[in-house]
């Protein structure tokens, strides 16, 4: 049964831990989540509550990041897409190996929140004794099974469950293992841009 899984992550186990450490207030919100190698991710980030200057300077100073390109800019909110090159073994292992789609996720106050979609309790299981294998930290806040629930436990708009749900149905989640080329980038994404208060604005510490 396809199952949604919140779960919060220590940054120095994750991206950009420099950066939060260097640039305290800022926060990042990830639109999309690109696999773009055996050992690497392209997220697509709205960063907001940052000086632009020291911002980038804490990305060129990040062991974390390799190339960064500002796509966009607004009064309180900027948009990168950049590679994640270090520390992201687990979000490999989510998408590669457990099939998941990353819902949502929120970086800020020395913390990244997660919002993760498996495709069965197996896949999610997967992942947990990966994080235990390799003596990472995925804390676990709730896990729900989709089937029969209304979307708002999930906090999920009602047309983002029914897509979910149609998905489920139609088997997309269904790939076997393997299966994929290596070679062609996977992409995780919501379904729409979430709203700051659909995920309780971010990582709780």
């Amino acid at each position: 049964m396809t199952t949604i899984v919140i779960g919060s992550i220590p940054a120095e186990e994750f991206a950009l831990n420099h950066t939060l450490e260097s640039v305290p207030e800022v926060s990042f919100e990830c639109e999309r989540i690109i696999e773009s190698g055996d050992d690497a991710i392209m997220p697509l980030l709205w960063v907001r509550n940052a000086d632009e200057d020291l911002l980038e300077q804490a990305f060129e100073e990040d062991p974390s990041v390799g190339a960064v390109t500002q796509l966009a800019a607004f009064e309180d909110e900027r948009l990168y897409r950049m590679d994640w090159i270090r520390h992201v073994r687990l979000l490999l292992q989510m998408l590669t190996h457990s099939d998941a789609t990353i819902l949502e996720a929120y970086g800020r106050d020395g913390a990244w929140r997660l919002r993760v979609l498996f495709p069965t309790r197996d896949s999610f299981s997967g992942t947990h004794d990966f994080c235990h294998e390799h003596g990472l930290t995925f804390d676990i806040e709730s896990i729900r099974d989709m089937e029969g629930e209304p979307s708002g436990r999930y906090g999920l708009t009602d047309a983002q469950y029914r897509a979910l749900v149609e998905a489920v149905r139609r088997g997309y989640y269904d790939v076997p293992r393997g299966r994929r080329s290596r070679k062609s980038p996977r992409t995780s994404t919501s379904l729409t841009r979430p709203s700051r208060n659909a995920f309780d604005g971010g990582p709780s510490r």
